[in-house]
């Protein structure tokens, strides 16, 4: 597995990570199933898990995927080699995703995820969500505020732009961005957000990146990524995430999986090296209109 910055954090995580969402949700593997998935991506070289407190049926089970993790690496044999990023800005009433990114709000859910994952200090610890009606500065004010206690040791965003990306540094240095991006959605590589995050070193999570529940059929599907992956021996997974990480050096793709085998087939694509043809045929499929650096500058 290759490895690749965290930012400006100077830590190196995995080039492709761990989506813990769906261990927690609707249709999830038993807890030792889980785990199993967890261990299964360990062992194939991942050493970056992304989770938050919100993944879960509902509000009376907040911090289960947290909780899931920390169990794993509890029988981990090297805990310290992961990285787990989690995010608080959600909240899961009746099982819905309302945001709430009130500082109040965010310093509570930093306490319980820290209790959930058994940890002194969140090393990455996001806002998952901007909220419309609270100020970003006041929710960045809040995590800036816990950087500074020692509860977190490193502040990343979630589903934000690249005017948010520049307000919320103007408050605290932001070392990761996680948006959705994959080939079926590829807006950040044309409305700045990717190109931003390149100019000012910071990691960018791209979840989502084969698709998600409701678009992995069409990757696994489509008759590009058939091809090339036919042509390397690998799933049509392996190539879409290949291709992002030929996209950009920042880009780091969280996949989610909830089956030992879907952990093991995204780790591989970390080794995976896609040649100029392969790349002119995924380009030409999946065409992106890059912004510039100077632009990004200019958001």
């Amino acid at each position: 597995m290759n490895l690749r910055p965290l930012g400006s954090t100077g830590l190196q995580v995995s080039c492709i990570g761990l989506g813990g969402m769906p261990l927690s949700l609707e249709g999830r593997p038993a807890k030792s199933e889980a785990i199993k998935v967890i261990h299964a991506s360990l062992r194939a070289g991942v050493t970056l898990i992304d989770t938050a407190d919100v993944y879960c049926l509902d509000q009376a089970e907040i911090g289960h995927n947290e909780k899931l993790i920390a169990a794993a690496l509890e029988q981990w044999q090297d805990p310290e080699s992961v990285v787990v990023a989690t995010k608080g800005g959600l909240t899961r009433p009746g099982g819905a995703w309302v945001t709430d990114a009130h500082p109040r709000r965010l310093k509570a859910a930093c306490e319980a995820s820290l209790k959930a994952l058994k940890v002194p200090a969140i090393t990455l610890y996001q806002l998952h969500a901007v909220d419309d009606v609270v100020p970003l500065e006041d929710s960045v004010g809040a995590l800036a505020e816990l950087r500074r206690a020692g509860k977190i040791m490193h502040i990343g965003l979630s589903n934000v732009t690249a005017a948010q990306i520049r307000r919320a540094q103007q408050v605290a240095p932001i070392v990761s961005v996680q948006n959705r991006c994959g080939v079926l959605d590829r807006r950040d590589f044309s409305n700045g957000v990717i190109s931003l995050c390149e100019a000012e070193k910071i990691a960018y999570l791209a979840y989502s990146p084969v698709g998600g529940s409701r678009g992995k059929h069409r990757v696994a599907d489509d008759p590009t990524l058939r091809r090339v992956a036919a042509d390397h021996g690998v799933s049509p997974f392996q190539i879409a995430l290949a291709w992002l990480l030929a996209r950009s050096p920042v880009i780091i793709p969280i996949p989610g999986a909830s089956k030992i085998t879907s952990a093991i087939d995204s780790a591989a694509a970390g080794a995976l090296t896609l040649s100029s043809d392969d790349l002119a045929a995924l380009e030409h499929a999946f065409p992106v209109a890059q912004v510039s650096t100077s632009a990004a500058r200019a958001v």
